[in-house]
């Protein structure tokens, strides 16, 4: 590729927009433009980079028995209808009518459309384990797309859906694609990514991890403890929160005028925040009941946790489905509460603390010496607290620290949530019907390939890695109107095509500030610089990026030493590999 013919400029400014590194990169360094907010068109040097990364996981899905397969981004909404999630999805699922009147949506994750195709192929056990997965464009509406490709709205996935008959075979598969994900990430120049335990959110299932390259450009918040090992998403890190004892003492009700938050009632009643419980009332659960979730006045409510336990969506309540209960916003506790018309959800945090502070469900009242044990006897506890840095490790105990990821990867184990409510069946050896067990592996495309940007660059562009980096070699031929630099320049051009090393020739007419410039935005492994003074030496100068100064070597020597080196750095990749 002649630069002179590339599409695409290299830019000098920062995007104003552009919080983080590789969104900076992915504009200034022509890769990227957006065509609206979180829809992005790719320019020919990010096509190069994410056509060889989906090789690259073609490659590792094949290996582990992966058949590739297409499914429609347009799908039926009568096929969301079947999994429920029609209904459960929010404003994120673009939802919209054929000229027929028929419901669609655009594709935001596909386990209906590969169940509906699978259920028809699939008959008998003999049929099973299998794995299907496509490489293919998504849409998600989302409320805040942020960091260039790290979180847009339109995307390329490669999504993976496997099929078992028994726990233990899903079990072992489930290993099987984490290794074969360390493989990708280690191929892809990003080893040092992360297994972090996460929330299976809206695809559903109860196991699920993510792949996280932690850095601080990440939008992730990742719990970890560097005694053990411990890593998990925010959403479903726990945290042993230390707690504090007291003799019990006698129920009493005091007077807090215009006192309706925490810090307010902790306050007015010089008590720490840690001894007041906080009341939120969500709008409803899945059997339509209003939501009353507790936890201590300094510990904020886990709203994943909570979705997993309520079966929904949580959405904070109005004052009147409040008040439908009994209880008095601003002034409420599980006093007095109708527990037959309201969900009642308290945190661990709160059994076992002796004299809180409640609400007394009167205007300006509050309760001291709340002692749930005693007042509420028999009420369950459950972990809706977010975990906090300093939190005990729930391993180890030791303290816990707070890091940010981005997930390059997840897989999942969704269990029958969709292949038994979409009526999937294969015979048993029994002879009686099933719905199979099924796991979902996904990879963002763009998101891996920003990733990467943020792992590998300096202050002047990425620095990619040879295995996906968008071509091999640049030429700099500083001076080309020289007629000897343009010849050298030219022929090395054409000694390394006919070598079948993939090059870009800088053959504009440019300042070497310039062209040193869009070549750092480039970020091509090996440079190798042309000009009268390099061959007044005896040949061109070869260097990796990004050094500023390499090697002088001889004109005939090139290709052959260009060739081992790019060798000699996919070797190095191979040699990592679980």
């Amino acid at each position: 590729m002649r630069l002179s013919t590339l599409l695409g400029k290299r830019l000098k400014e920062k995007p104003s927009d552009a919080v983080i590194a590789s969104h900076t990169f992915l504009i200034r360094g022509g890769y990227a433009r957006q065509i609206a907010r979180g829809i992005y068109s790719l320019l020919p040097p990010a096509r190069r980079i994410t056509h060889k990364i989906e090789t690259i996981i073609r490659e590792e899905m094949d290996l582990i028995g992966g058949q590739e397969v297409l499914l429609p981004i347009v799908i039926p909404a009568e096929l969301l209808d079947e999994s429920g999630r029609y209904g459960s999805a929010g404003p994120e699922l673009v939802r919209f009518e054929d000229r027929t009147g028929r419901g669609l949506v655009l594709g935001m994750a596909h386990e209906e459309a590969v169940v509906q195709l699978c259920r028809s192929e699939v008959e008998s056990y003999k049929q099973l384990p299998f794995m299907v997965y496509q490489i293919q464009g998504k849409f998600r509406d989302e409320a805040r797309p942020r960091g260039g490709l790290i979180r847009a709205r339109e995307f390329t996935m490669k999504d993976a859906y496997s099929f078992h008959a028994a726990q233990e075979d899903l079990d072992d598969y489930y290993e099987t694609c984490k290794t074969a994900y360390r493989r990708i990430f280690a191929r892809t120049g990003i080893r040092e990514t992360a297994i972090v335990e996460s929330d299976p959110g809206m695809m559903g299932g109860n196991t699920a991890h993510q792949f996280m390259l932690l850095c601080d450009a990440g939008e992730d918040s990742v719990m970890s403890c560097p005694h053990c090992g411990y890593l998990a998403d925010s959403d479903v890190a726990t945290g042993v929160i230390e707690g504090f004892a007291e003799e019990p003492q006698a129920l009493e009700q005091v007077e807090t005028p215009g006192q309706q938050t925490i810090e307010g009632v902790a306050n007015y009643l010089k008590v720490p925040t840690r001894k007041v419980a906080k009341v939120v009332f969500y709008d409803r659960d899945d059997s339509d009941r209003l939501v009353l979730a507790v936890v201590r006045g300094d510990i904020e409510i886990n709203e994943a946790k909570l979705a997993r336990i309520i079966r929904r969506e949580p959405v904070l309540a109005g004052h009147d489905r409040i008040t439908s209960v009994g209880a008095v916003p601003g002034f409420a506790s599980l006093l007095d509460v109708d527990p037959d018309r309201c969900r009642i959800v308290v945190d661990h945090s709160v059994a076992g603390l002796n004299n809180l502070v409640c609400g007394a469900n009167k205007v300006d009242w509050h309760m001291k010496n709340f002692n749930l044990a005693r007042e509420v006897p028999n009420c369950q506890t459950l972990d809706i607290a977010k975990a906090r840095e300093g939190d005990g490790c729930p391993h180890c105990s030791k303290p816990l620290g707070l890091q940010r990821g981005i997930e390059v990867g997840s897989i999942r184990q969704l269990g029958t949530k969709y292949s038994q409510a979409m009526g999937m069946r294969y015979i048993d050896k029994d002879g009686s019907a099933r719905a199979p067990l099924m796991g979902s592996y996904g990879i963002g495309v763009g998101r891996l390939m920003a990733a990467v940007m943020e792992a590998h660059r300096d202050d002047y562009g990425p620095i990619w890695p040879m295995s996906i980096a968008p071509w091999h070699v640049h030429i700099v031929a500083i001076g080309a109107e020289n007629q000897d630099v343009a010849r050298a320049a030219e022929a090395l051009y054409d000694d390394l095509g006919a070598a079948g090393i993939e090059t870009i020739w800088d053959d504009r007419n440019e300042r070497a500030g310039v062209q040193f410039a869009d070549a750092d935005l480039l970020g091509v492994p090996l440079r190798i610089v042309v000009g009268a003074k390099t061959l007044a030496k005896g040949g061109v100068e070869l260097l990796r990026r990004p050094e500023r100064g390499g090697q002088i070597v001889p004109t005939n020597e090139v290709v052959g030493l260009v060739r081992r080196k790019i060798h000699e750095d996919l070797q190095g990749l191979s040699d990592l590999l679980p």
